[in-house]
């Protein structure tokens, strides 16, 4: 009994050294407060006009504290989730999910919501970035006479950083984008 639970924990502690998200876990307090604040601020920057605009001040500026408070509180969730279980990290979401509900009913919970988020943030990222970079263009421009530039393009220069950015190892090598970004989001 003791030789399997050493040899899966050996399989596991090689897993964890390969992946380069556990395999380097030297950063600093700071690059994790400029990746949770474009995190939670970014997407609260992008939906503020359009609750302002549709809801008016008083029950935009409500649902917006309510978004935060819900924000907060699965933060702290996840975090207190994290090392729920003494000597176990749990890294990654399908892990937290076999934990709650099972080796195989964790998985079928978690991941389809976990690739549907991921799917679908990263589109709206990408069209919304695609937007932001034509009417930059179309700023540049205006004393200028250009000539027009579909959306579909601007999307795809937006994708194609984007997945520059999501091959680096680790968020470590994007500090420097988290900080810029932390610091567009909250001036």
């Amino acid at each position: 009994m003791a030789d399997e639970s050493s040899k899966v924990a050996d399989a596991e502690k090689r897993l964890n050294d390969w992946l380069p998200i556990t395999a380097n876990r030297n950063a600093k307090w700071w690059y994790s407060a400029f990746h949770n604040v474009t995190a939670m601020v970014g997407a609260g920057v992008l939906g503020l006009p359009y609750a302002m605009s549709e809801l008016g001040w008083g029950p935009g500026v409500t649902i917006m504290v309510l978004s935060w408070v819900i924000t907060l509180y699965t933060l702290w969730q996840l975090v207190e989730m994290h090392e729920i279980v003494p000597g176990k990290r749990f890294d990654r979401y399908h892990e937290l999910g076999q934990h709650a509900f099972g080796e195989k009913l964790g998985l079928w919970v978690v991941v389809p919501q976990q690739l549907l988020v991921e799917i679908g943030v990263n589109i709206v990222y990408m069209v919304t970035g695609g937007k932001s970079l034509m009417k930059i263009h179309q700023i540049a421009c205006r004393h200028q006479s250009c000539s027009p530039i579909k959306l579909t393009y601007f999307i795809m220069i937006f994708g194609s950083v984007h997945l520059f950015l999501s091959h680096l190892p680790s968020f470590n090598s994007i500090a420097v984008v988290s900080l810029a970004a932390a610091v567009m989001s909250v001036t």
